[in-house]
């Protein structure tokens, strides 16, 4: 599986290849340093030749200092590529994030996109780091240390080469066992992140229901439950250790017993002995060192499939494949017996036979229940979502039509959660125009009402806002979104309830501003409120998804008993 990850090592395969060579290097130095040794025993002590015995202890000492160089550097270059591999990744990951479509968003929760692009990506790196280091140091090793030790003694070499066949298949026994554990142990993190990320970001609500402690139960629970498959994970990887440590001590032992009654046969020499041992432990190592390495792939093989998930994953919205590409020319809409279902099925649908025409430069309110799918229907203007069945035109073509980005920047949307970021005021804001001049921002921001407010903090626009706004006020927020949203000059502008947490006096004062400055824009405005909506050219009333009256408000007022009823039980309330 990581050979389809293998794009995102682009630029670092060159020190992927040095990181191997040189260990490669390193093990070759190694294998020969028993064989060294073997020769300093029998030939230089056995006959009391003292210059031979420095002369090969030199060497011996040589073959140290190159096999530490060549291990350093190939730590060096492993580092530098397994790090490199982790950027990659993370990069093209959130790359195509960028690209997903609200349905795709829709298969992933945000807590598990984080897992993926912090602990996945991890394991991921930690595996691969291993497999240019390990998997190539242990097949390399055993494979020298075997042709030594099988020229050394064929028949003692008989003693390990029995072993190697159980230990592969209690290897492969474990590896099946640890690959689902491993899966499902990872879906506990997604489940930890999504109740940390859910916390934190309603503290203000936790705090101000004293529900700290009832949270902390919450949130101990889901730890408690990760605890628990972890170690339903690492119990069968903890076999693997044991089990090898037990064949090379029984290996060790079988061959010093048979070693030391051909040594007093005649038919071995000491110094063979102790270079057959350090084989034997060289070749044990390498295949305890192969199953760490498939062990660690195992674990890290369900991270790389769940990055391979978010990689492979079908963008369901797309520019159109061939040109000519249209240039949205003005902000007329059109919706032609338009049906869609988030589910994508004809038999739940969430939008159901909208008919409605809207001319450029028109002002649009939008009024209905709880659930009644008003943002559903304006999020098929900038094609956040597809329309199951029918059609949208935006000023005259199919938005199918259009490159996403030509589209939505002439669509300007303020949704009804009020995102801002991390930077000052004024970055916020040109969001909407990143070439803006400093008198148009503070034009849009005073025709969004917000000006006044902002001038008033002591570093004025460029206040620095904390995570997501958290320093200023929900219907501080809402002003700045719209400030922001007005900064794109867009032919479309769309205001999805996002005047509710301001005062009467300051809607009616950017429903005026609006007037007055949009000109030829298109409004479309999704209001709680009738007197937000009350002056628009046209007010849609829908419910259950469909558009059940339509037209100016004195004349709403003798058609739709629900759009009476709702302005009436509001004007009570004012009246109260």
């Amino acid at each position: 599986m990581i050979k389809k990850l293998l794009p995102s090592l682009k630029g670092y395969g060159p020190a992927s290849l040095l990181a191997s060579l040189f260990v490669i290097a390193e093990t070759l130095m190694e294998v020969l340093i028993p064989f060294l040794m073997a020769r300093i025993i029998d030939i230089g002590i056995a006959n009391g030749d003292l210059p031979y015995v420095i002369k090969t202890g030199l060497a011996m000492v040589g073959l140290a200092m190159v096999a530490l160089a060549c291990g350093v550097l190939s730590g060096r270059f492993a580092a530098v590529a397994s790090t490199g591999f982790a950027q990659g990744l993370r990069r093209d990951l959130f790359h195509k994030l960028q690209d997903f479509s609200f349905a795709n968003i829709d298969k992933f929760s945000t807590a598990s996109l984080i897992t993926r692009l912090t602990v996945d990506v991890n394991n991921t790196q930690m595996a691969f780091m291993l497999v240019i280091r390990l998997l190539v140091r242990s097949p390399v090793m055993l494979a020298a240390a075997t042709v030594m030790a099988v020229r050394i003694n064929g028949e003692l070499a008989s003693v390990f080469l029995l072993a190697i066949p159980a230990l592969a298949a209690a290897l492969a026994l474990i590896m099946r066992a640890a690959y689902p554990r491993f899966s499902k142990m990872l879906e506990k993190y997604d489940a930890v992140n999504a109740a940390l990320q859910e916390r934190l970001t309603a503290i203000r609500v936790i705090k101000a229901f004293v529900r700290e402690d009832h949270e902390t139960e919450n949130f101990r629970r889901a730890a408690t439950e990760l605890r628990q498959y972890q170690l339903k994970a690492e119990k069968v990887v903890i076999v693997n250790m044991p089990v090898m440590m037990f064949t090379m001590y029984a290996c060790t032992i079988a061959i010093v017993w048979f070693g030391g009654r051909q040594i007093i046969a005649g038919t071995l020499l000491v110094g063979e002995l102790f270079s057959f041992i350090s084989y034997v432990s060289q070749i044990l190592l390498s295949l305890m060192m192969i199953s760490m390495v498939f062990i660690m792939i195992i674990i890290s093989r369900a991270s790389m499939r769940r990055i391979q998930e978010c990689l492979d994953e079908e963008i369901e919205i797309r520019d159109p494949p061939n040109g000519p590409y249209p240039e949205v020319e003005d902000g007329s809409i059109i919706f032609r017996q338009v049906d869609f279902s988030y589910a994508g099925d004809g038999d739940r649908l969430n939008l159901k036979d909208i008919d409605l025409e809207i001319k450029s430069g028109q002002t649009v309110g939008i009024i209905g229940g709880t659930g009644s799918a008003k943002s559903t229907l304006v999020q098929l203007i900038p094609r956040l979502y597809d329309v199951t069945a029918g059609q949208v035109l935006v000023g005259g073509h199919d938005v199918r039509e259009y490159r996403l980005r030509e589209l939505r920047d002439n669509v300007a949307m303020v949704l009804q959660n009020n995102l801002l970021f991390s930077g000052t005021i004024e970055e916020n804001l040109r969001w909407g125009d990143a070439d803006a001049t400093v008198e148009e921002i503070v034009a849009a921001a005073k025709a969004a009402q917000a000006h006044d407010f902002i001038m008033s903090f002591p570093e004025g626009y460029q206040t620095k806002l904390g995570q997501a706004g958290v320093n200023v006020s929900g219907g501080q927020k809402q002003r700045l979104t719209i400030a922001r949203a007005l900064l794109k000059k867009p032919r479309i502008i769309i205001l999805d309830d996002s005047t509710s947490a301001v005062d009467t006096a300051t809607d009616a004062a950017i429903r005026e501003a609006f007037r007055q400055g949009l000109g030829q824009t298109t409004a479309i405005v999704i209001a709680q409120r009738v007197s937000s909506v009350m002056e628009a050219d046209q007010i849609l009333v829908m419910h259950e998804g469909r558009i059940t009256a339509r037209g100016a408000h004195a004349q709403l007022l003798e058609q739709s008993p629900i759009y009476r009823e709702v302005y009436e039980s509001q004007m009570k309330e004012a009246a109260e």
